[in-house]
């Protein structure tokens, strides 16, 4: 048997690669993070599937239920939101698979980030404003952050900082990054992103938290701060600019 791990998506049940919808539907057990992830997604399990939810289980429980879907021949398709490739637990699950030499795969979704960009219609990265986009998070109960890892050596490259699990600390993320960006800087707070209840607060980092005391967001809301969620009169990309020769126009 195989375990297949499968990043969901951000929250719409559409926001789920071809692949990892066909993965689900073939296999006859389903793990699945029910905290974060729609339901909507397990009516593509195949009739009579063993469907678990793991939002209670420890990594050990977690391991029992693969050790016996092993035993008994079962491919199973393991769900986490988002995609796997940050802060999904996946590393300390692949780690124990290789131990036991159950084989797996690995099939990438959309993270929230970038939902939480076409939420906002908006790109991230803009010609000489911002070329790059930092995923971090603030120190939780759950791991804390690297001593070289902060906000503030983060802030002082002006990138767009896409904030996650840290709308519990809106205040503190603002007083370190507004030394760096500015009290106008742009700042959006994107909860539950692609889900029916999305709502999106547009502010400054100067405004952002009386702009959201209202709305009582909860831990899956994105912070995402930046000059590039605000410019207007930045300048043109020269990959379509008719003057730029390259490979395929010219070059």
């Amino acid at each position: 048997m195989t375990v297949h791990f499968i990043g969901a998506g951000p929250g719409d049940p559409d926001l789920i690669t071809i692949r990892g919808r066909d993965l689900i539907a073939r296999c006859p057990v389903c793990l699945y993070a029910g905290s974060l992830i729609p339901t909507a997604l397990l009516k593509h399990c195949p009739p009579n599937a063993r469907i678990i939810d793991s939002a209670s289980l420890t990594l050990d429980d977690i391991m029992r239920e693969i050790e016996a879907a092993h035993a008994n021949g079962h491919d199973i398709a393991r769900l986490h939101s988002g995609d796997l490739s940050i802060w999904s637990a996946l590393g300390e699950q692949l780690r124990r698979l290789d131990r036991l030499n159950i084989p797996y795969t690995v099939t990438p979704g959309v993270p929230a980030f970038a939902a939480a960009s076409a939420a906002l219609a908006r790109e991230l990265t803009l010609p000489e404003v911002a070329q790059s986009v930092v995923l971090t998070r603030t120190t939780g109960r759950a791991s804390s952050m690297p001593k070289r890892e902060t906000l503030e050596a983060f802030a002082a490259t002006r990138a767009t900082l896409a904030v996650h699990l840290s709308i519990h600390v809106l205040e503190d993320v603002v007083t370190r990054l507004q030394p760096f960006y500015g009290p106008e800087c742009p700042v959006a707070v994107v909860y539950r992103a692609s889900w029916p209840d999305e709502t999106i607060i547009r502010a400054t980092l100067s405004t952002i938290v009386n702009a959201s005391a209202s709305a009582k967001l909860e831990r899956t809301a994105l912070i995402l701060v930046g000059p590039a969620l605000g410019h207007v009169d930045f300048r043109e990309s020269a990959l379509y600019d008719p003057d730029y020769r390259r490979r395929f126009r010219g070059g």
